[in-house]
């Protein structure tokens, strides 16, 4: 039985690479990631795209002025490749298709992922480098991630850094354009840089800071200029860093002891037992609304009353003085007046008193 089993599995497991043949032509040095550039010359016929394809992408109203701007920019650019493009106003959309001279196919979705950008606050020069075959867009979205604003407001500043330090170390280390903007992160560069780029956005988003990953890409930078690494694993050189949730203690409110009572406390009284007493449980349900928009109406005219004097008071004249106040008012003044005359006089005492120098200039005693 033994043998049966032993000789079932190799079977299974020599069928598993039974139809995948060598490729002499598939070498290590072969760059898979690499863009082939598009060579119309090269083909036997006249390509020619069979039907017409668009995109269109709606933009905010603040950048209306910077499109209108610069879309004769755009336009030129798109012309090289043979697409047309619209800027509606009206409607607040950009449009791309294909023409007849069309014969890259895969030129339009280049041109669609500009038009994102452009929506997406990023310069036009910097847009219209995704035309490019080795330069890559990705638009990231953060808003759903976290459900508190002020956290999500808080996350996203991290992912700025003081000046935006954090951002450029990350641009640096990916080699990718990166614009955080709205709900949404930009990122423009290679298919490398930009998984990289998203993985380090999203877990900022999930509460692990940028540094730690910053750090992590630092180190890898290091380890592939050595070439005896580059077929080891790496993790033995990475840092690990351990989620430390340090839990805050929280002061509990004091409670003022009570004295001691045997008795149980007084049962409250329920609603209906407030009614009985007042005597609205014997009215019938129309008194009972009378009576509550009787209450509502006399408690809005005393608040009406208390507003129309605040608002009165403003004008309210002055009490009128008594001939006592007057005479009193007038001795606090006359006792002012002397006061002020026994200064000056002082004073005028006390520059009489001063001696001229011999050599004294008029510049001493005139401004």
């Amino acid at each position: 039985m033994a043998t049966n089993e032993e000789t079932e599995t190799e079977k299974k497991t020599s069928n598993k690479h039974k139809y995948r043949k060598e490729k002499p032509w598939d070498t290590d040095d072969v760059d898979h990631w690499a863009p082939i550039p598009w060579d119309p010359e090269s083909l036997p016929h006249k390509h020619v795209l069979l039907e017409e394809s668009s995109f269109a992408t709606l933009f905010p109203k603040y950048r209306e002025k910077y499109l209108r701007e610069v879309w004769p920019v755009v336009t030129r650019a798109l012309d090289k490749h043979n697409i047309a493009c619209e800027l509606d106003l009206v409607e607040g959309s950009m449009t791309v298709r294909t023409t007849k001279k069309t014969h890259d196919p895969y030129i339009i979705l280049k041109a669609r992922d500009v038009i994102k950008l452009l929506a997406r606050s990023i310069p036009v020069t910097q847009a219209l480098k995704v035309l490019n075959d080795d330069i890559q867009c990705d638009i990231i979205k953060i808003g759903g991630l976290v459900s508190n604003k002020e956290r999500f407001v808080k996350r996203r500043q991290r992912l700025l850094g003081p000046d935006g330090a954090t951002l450029k170390a990350l641009e640096l280390l990916t080699g990718c354009y990166i614009l955080v903007q709205g709900n949404t992160v930009a990122v423009m560069g290679t298919y490398k840089g930009i998984k990289t780029a998203r993985q380090v956005v999203l877990d900022c988003m999930k509460n692990i800071h940028p540094v730690y990953n910053i750090k992590q890409l630092m180190i890898k930078r290091e380890l592939e200029k050595d070439p005896k690494l580059k077929n080891e694993d790496w993790s033995r050189f990475l840092p690990q860093f351990t989620k430390k949730n340090v839990q805050r203690k929280k002061v509990a409110p004091k409670k003022e002891k009570k004295a001691y009572t045997p008795f149980p406390p007084a049962q409250t009284p329920s609603k209906i037992d407030l009614q009985l007493e007042s005597g609205e449980y014997f009215l019938s349900e129309r008194a009972r609304k009378v009576k509550k928009l009787a209450e509502k109406a006399a408690v809005a005219a005393e608040k009406k009353q208390l507003k129309k004097e605040a608002r009165e008071a403003d004008y309210v004249p002055p009490p009128s003085l008594n001939k006592k106040d007057k005479k009193k008012r007038k001795r606090d003044s006359k006792e002012n007046e002397e006061l002020d005359l026994e200064g000056l006089k002082s004073k005028f005492k006390k520059a009489g008193k001063k001696k001229v120098s011999f050599g004294a200039n008029v510049t001493d005693f005139v401004e």
